[in-house]
């Protein structure tokens, strides 16, 4: 359960005894909007969709030119964006935010979807693990790291930076047609230069279907990617599948571990991170463990965090907060019944909440000191009466 701020610190008021504190529990906080720098913390899926649309070399969708095959094969690919208990929607968010920073075309960002299904601990019989499939020679050609207690390939930061470098050399290499670039992703930029000579043809005139000498896979790679787009585009037009997107998800950013770190679980729960969470989008830890070494590893995190207060401040943040706390409190423990609650459930919205309990939506922001900017998270417990 995600419990506001407030009635985190009184909770951990009164469990200091004699100067002694409990163990926080392994549960997040709800983060701020904003991360220390001012940057947005939080953002709407739909936003990330339509980055990712406006940064498309080839926004345009011929539907007669993808195959039932393909549009079959990813027909799920909308729905991973829009299942709330999935990681898919933020992590396609980062990888849209680093192709946009490198200035490369979104179609990149469809690539996951091919290789992994989005998902950073996926392994491959053949060898290829994470996010973008890298087998483990490629991964130390591209410079990630990989050594007893860490495979970098499992790190959304570590391969994600190498695809990018990748992409953007042969994004260049190839005259700035994505079709070429990712044919030489999956095939080797060697053997696709081979094939534009034997063919004929260059990087600037080249008629990607006409090359010879490549493999079905490579052929097919980019029909793949223009059908997961169109199949984007076409559920861009269905209003249920427009507003399942349309929640707030957080920036994920790459935070560097402190040297001393020994866990995931530790450095989350000073943050007031999902540690759940943390560990699923970073397999590259191996049961959350974080492995000695001389390298600065980085986590895959949210961008901001809500550092806990020291054990000396806690006294007095919790006196300030506790009367409005407790009744929170009591109530949402069942030992109260004078006033309503509700617990947040996934996917609910304040407005949805006010309709149901035939309130205004500003009453029920006024009512649990919410702006009209405020987030509200599943766990969170709403005042519902005065």
């Amino acid at each position: 359960m995600i419990r506001p701020l407030a009635l985190t610190l009184s909770l951990l008021a009164l469990s200091c005894v004699g100067g002694a504190m409990a163990q926080p529990a392994d549960t997040p906080l709800a983060l701020p909007a904003v991360a220390a720098d001012g940057t947005p913390a939080i953002r709407s899926g739909a936003d990330i969709y339509k980055r990712f649309r406006e940064h498309l070399a080839d926004p345009t969708c011929d539907v007669d030119a993808v195959s039932a095959r393909w549009r079959q094969h990813f027909a799920g690919a909308p729905k991973k964006l829009t299942n709330p208990d999935s990681d898919v929607l933020p992590l396609f968010g980062y990888v849209v935010d680093a192709l946009i920073e490198a200035d490369l075309p979104t179609e990149f960002a469809l690539i996951p979807f091919v290789e992994s299904g989005y998902q950073p601990a996926a392994r491959s019989a053949g060898g290829p693990a994470g996010l973008w499939q890298f087998i483990a020679i490629t991964a130390r050609n591209h410079n990630v790291p990989m050594r007893a207690g860490y495979d970098g390939r499992l790190s959304p930061v570590d391969s994600t930076r190498a695809a990018v470098r990748y992409l953007k050399t042969l994004h260049g290499m190839f005259a700035g047609d994505w079709r070429l670039a990712v044919m030489a992703y999956n095939a080797g930029e060697y053997r696709l230069l081979q094939s534009l000579r034997r063919s004929g043809q260059n990087a600037r005139n080249a008629r990607p279907a006409e090359l010879v000498g490549l493999s079905g896979i490579t052929y097919a790679y980019v029909r793949k990617l223009h059908a997961l787009s169109c199949l984007l585009e076409q559920a861009d037009d269905r209003a249920d599948w427009l507003r399942a997107i349309d929640r707030q998800v957080p920036v994920l950013v790459a935070q560097p571990l402190p040297a001393d770190a020994d866990s995931l679980a530790g450095w989350a729960r000073q943050r007031g991170f999902d540690i759940a969470a943390l560990k699923r989008m970073n397999p590259a830890f191996p049961a959350g463990r974080v492995a000695g070494g001389d390298r600065k590893l980085q986590v895959l995190a949210p961008a901001a965090s809500v550092e806990m207060p020291a054990i000396a401040d806690i006294a007095m943040l919790a006196d300030a907060g506790a009367a409005a706390a407790m009744p929170t409190l009591i109530a949402g423990s069942g030992e109260s019944s004078a006033s309503r609650t509700h617990t947040v459930k996934r996917g609910e919205s304040l407005s949805v909440i006010a309709r149901k309990y035939k309130l205004d939506t500003e009453q029920l922001q006024r009512r649990n000191g919410l702006g009209a900017k405020s987030v509200i998270r599943p766990g969170m417990v709403l005042k519902l009466d005065e």
